[in-house]
């Protein structure tokens, strides 16, 4: 059995959620935690902060979803190269 597309399949998985990774981390400069805490800010500065944070939110959530779904897809791959090599050398006598 040939391996090569579900590796390269599962590393898509992996660098998308790389990206995603560097997507919050851009999105997340734009945050200001302190504007939360001074009663005094701006309407402007509130919608904009309530923007970054649901777009955070957003983010944050296909990102779990993305990593979930790549660790599990990793270790099946890996659990099905394992029992064919054991299946293999069962047969093989090796």
């Amino acid at each position: 059995m040939n391996f090569v597309p579900y590796l390269v399949s599962w590393a898509l998985l992996a660098v998308t959620v790389l990206a995603l990774f560097v997507w919050r981390k851009a999105v997340a400069i734009g945050e200001d935690d302190n504007l939360h805490l001074v009663g005094g800010a701006s309407v402007e500065k509130n919608a904009a902060q309530s923007a970054v944070a649901q777009k955070l939110e957003l983010i944050d959530r296909w990102g779990k979803i993305a990593t979930v779904v790549t660790i599990i897809y990793g270790l099946i791959l890996g659990g099905i190269y394992m029992w064919m090599g054991w299946v293999q050398n069962r047969y093989t006598g090796a």
